[in-house]
């Protein structure tokens, strides 16, 4: 569990993903501000985490949780299935996440409706559908 005492940040278990030598903060990210569900290995309980930034290989959560470099998570994004990966990094309320296998960081921020219009018709405003004549019954008189 990560957040038993003892645990030290250079104890990483052995079913965790291997981070790579690589430097990839060079890669495109995108800048946002959503939200996931976090799911620590072994622990079936979701924790909601604000997203900083996205990019195919990792994502920068932010959270009061108190996490681990090397912690196995499972990331829940809109519009994506689970993602596995391991907490790269730790600066204070900040972490890093590198995944297990690449995602397409633009899907979190698409809409979720279809069709001819992005919002669906509760949200749209009133002038863009038909118009019902209003019953004078019903007027209030001024």
């Amino acid at each position: 569990m990560p957040f038993e005492a003892g645990w030290a940040e250079e104890t990483i278990p052995e079913n965790t993903l291997a981070m790579s030598g690589v430097d990839t903060r060079h890669v495109n990210r995108d800048s946002l501000f959503l939200s996931a569900e976090l799911r620590f290995d072994g622990d079936p309980a979701t924790h909601r985490v604000r997203v900083r930034n996205l990019s195919p290989a990792g994502m920068m959560a932010e959270s009061d949780l108190q996490v681990l470099a090397g912690t196995r998570v499972t990331v829940t994004l809109k519009n994506l299935p689970p993602v596995t990966g391991n907490v790269a990094w730790v600066h204070d309320t900040r972490f890093g996440i590198a995944f297990g296998e690449e995602i397409d960081p633009k899907a979190p921020r698409s809409t979720v409706g279809t069709g001819e219009t992005a919002a669906p018709r509760f949200v749209r405003p009133a002038s863009i559908g038909p118009l019902a004549k209003p019953d004078p019954k019903r007027l209030r008189t001024i």
